[in-house]
């Protein structure tokens, strides 16, 4: 193992990694909780590949041409803390000292901050690998949109370190298989490969040929390195580095928690405090002579990255100078995208676009209404990348300005991500999280369950992601109840910071579209039918009106003796509801809530507008479980929903048999008056 020392007197490497392990274990220690194992493990290859490889500048965190590193074993979260600090980013040694406490940066698993170079949340296994997978497609796809002759504006790397654990996880084998195919040699992964988890040694139920497994995906990969000899790893990241065609996959021996006497190698230095007095053999063992959380003067500035990163950025400022003179409008259209911003005209644009689409509505269903959607916004919007999980003729994501994303020609706009539901929503993350894309993806909704830690770390880190589902409950027929998805628009509602949008028809669907392109702090759900659906009649002012969640869609003279309160498909029965009632002399208010979140979001005077309180008679209609519904019914109301599984039939006749029909929802609308 060597001990190289660096140029000009400079501390040995070992002691610049001793510097990672040293606050690792101290930190973990000062909290009685953490994993010190991992960072303890990793340390020589974090030191080389921050010190000698990886492109970044903690002066300016968010650079935009910087390298992304990530941290896909999250719960080594002191790995990355540790290398924030010690390379001079904005996380203060009391940071550290208060490692997994109560208002402090220094969470139990990193989470989203840019700010101090935090590029995603992890902690869920694989998630962190399959984002840094969409980093990496995010790049290869503005390099191939912007990136002139001589002026390669956008060029810079993406890192993830992973364990074990990572590769366990079937996500990886999702975005990895898809990253292969994509050729993204600008994408290195380093396999923290040291044979233990939480149950011990993972020989008895993780035996797979992981290099052979990498070279069918595709990827180049550099097997049997020595994870604590920092010429071994060196020489490797730059074989990693000088391939660009596909990406690489770096194996590491490695030895967790190295440097602990007892308890390196096992399970023991993986999820819990060393001990007293474990740190103080290894101290000895290390020969690390430093107080806990002290760094000495010499290698602090051995470590501080910021003379270095700042001339790295100045390198680049001055492509991006020579870029703004050459290509002026390019040059503001990327400035524009990575500042997250729309078109300085894009109300006028998204308000006419919608009327247009109100003008020409008709029944439609509201999948044929989301194509119907894109088609009007995308083309003002190159910013939207997106794709399906094989099955773009059925979620309609394939809009008339897309072009196909491939491995050898990225310039497009679409993504066939195919039967990856999983891998395709959290490499979305990704594409969000590098910044310059509105991402979007779709699925049937049934198929949301597949994906659904991917939308949690969406809505966790208020990312934009919009996730489109379609085939939205028993309206599904024939496939029956494995794909009819009577409890998934309940659990998306669920989620905190998810917008989930059940659109009744064309126009509302318009206005779900625009919600979602506008939102800027977290993700959006647009769940849609298969199966046709009438346009409803409005004003402009309730038009306007959609946009706040719920509103009033059919009204009565004063105040009416019942509320009618639908979503998507079943908006069309209460409205149908609605007449023959007031036939029968009810006073009917029909209201169409196509997006609870933004309803429950709005000010109590507009909702009591809405839902008066006076007026008990309530009469929710969705088809789906009624768990959510009863906050709006109220005791004196009831739900129209179906808190069972669905059956195989035509969607007509499963609609009839589950009660979806004027006849019912009039009939238990008596009931009540």
């Amino acid at each position: 193992m060597s001990q190289q020392t660096n140029p000009a007197g400079q501390p040995a490497r070992r002691d610049l990694a001793n510097a990672i392990r040293a606050l690792s274990m101290d930190a973990v220690q000062a909290a009685n909780s953490g994993h010190p194992g991992a960072p303890m493990g990793m340390a020589d290859i974090a030191e080389v590949l921050w010190n000698d490889y990886l492109k970044h500048n903690p002066g300016n965190a968010e650079w935009p041409n910087r390298d992304r590193f990530v941290l896909s074993n999250g719960h080594g979260s002191m790995l990355l803390y540790s290398l924030l600090h010690l390379s001079g980013y904005d996380l203060s040694i009391d940071e550290l000292r208060n490692f997994r406490q109560l208002g402090y940066r220094t969470a139990g698993h990193p989470e989203y901050e840019p700010e101090v170079s935090i590029e995603t949340t992890t902690g869920p296994l694989g998630q962190g690998l399959a984002n840094a997978v969409g980093m990496a497609l995010a790049e290869k796809i503005l390099g191939a949109q912007f990136n002139q002759p001589g002026l390669d504006v956008v060029d810079h790397r993406t890192w993830v370190f992973l364990g074990d654990g990572c590769l366990m996880e079937g996500i990886s084998h999702e975005a990895c298989s898809l990253a292969g195919t994509l050729k993204l040699g600008k994408l290195i992964a380093v396999y923290d490969d040291n044979n233990i988890s939480i149950d011990g040694e993972v020989d008895g139920w993780f035996s797979d040929d992981t290099v052979r497994r990498f070279e069918a995906y595709g990827w180049q990969v550099i097997a049997d390195v020595d994870g604590h000899d920092s010429a071994a790893i060196a020489k490797a990241l730059g074989e990693a580095a000088a391939e660009t065609d596909r990406p690489s996959l770096i194996c590491c021996k490695t030895i967790i928690g190295f440097g602990a006497p007892n308890k390196q190698g096992t399970a023991g230095s993986h999820g819990a405090p060393l001990g007293d007095e474990e740190i103080a053999l290894a101290r000895e063992q290390l020969g690390w002579s430093a107080p806990p959380f002290e760094i000495p003067a010499d290698i602090a500035a051995a470590w501080d990255g910021s003379e270095r990163g700042a001339a790295a950025e100045q390198a680049w400022q001055a492509v991006w100078d020579d870029y703004q003179q050459q290509h002026p409008e390019l040059a503001a259209e990327l400035q524009r995208r990575l500042a997250r911003q729309l078109p300085e005209d894009w109300n006028e644009f998204a308000d006419a676009a919608i009327a247009a689409i109100d003008a020409a509505a008709e029944t439609k269903a509201t999948r044929q209404a989301s194509l119907i959607a894109l088609n009007a916004f995308a083309p003002k919007l190159p910013e939207l990348v997106g794709g399906s999980a094989d099955l773009t003729g059925s979620n309609l994501t394939k809009h008339a300005t897309s072009r196909v994303i491939d491995g050898d020609d990225a310039s497009g706009n679409y993504i066939n991500f195919g039967v990856r539901e999983f891998g395709m929503s959290a490499l979305c993350n990704g594409i969000a999280l590098h910044g310059g894309f509105v991402p979007y993806s779709g699925t049937f909704l049934t198929f949301s369950d597949y994906a659904r830690n991917a939308l949690r770390m969406a809505a966790l880190m208020k990312i934009q992601n919009i996730f489109i589902y379609t085939h939205d409950s028993i309206g599904l027929g024939e496939d029956g109840p494995t794909h009819q998805p009577v409890e998934h628009t309940a659990s998306l509602r669920l989620m905190p910071n998810m917008h989930v949008w059940r659109p009744c028809d064309t126009v509302e669907t318009a206005v779900a579209w625009r919600d979602a392109i506008e939102r800027q702090d977290g993700p959006t759900s647009l769940v849609l039918t298969r199966q046709g659906l009438p346009c409803q009649q409005r004003t402009a002012g309730q038009i306007a009106d959609i946009a706040r969640g719920g509103y009033v869609l059919r009204d009565a003279e004063g105040t009416p003796d019942l509320v009618l309160l639908a979503t998507g498909s079943e908006v069309a029965v209460a409205m149908s509801a609605a007449e023959a009632l007031a036939a029968d002399g009810v006073a009917v208010r029909v209201v169409s809530m196509p997006c609870v979140e933004l309803f429950d979001a709005q000010d109590e005077n507009y909702r009591e507008q809405v839902l008066p309180s006076a007026v008990t008679a309530r009469v929710v209609v969705e088809a789906g479980v009624t768990g959510g519904w009863w906050r709006y019914a109220g005791p004196g109301g009831r739900v129209i929903g179906m808190d069972r599984f669905g059956e195989s039939g035509p969607a007509g006749e499963l609609f009839e048999h589950f009660g979806f029909t004027t006849d019912n929802v009039v009939k238990v609308a008596k009931e009540l008056i």
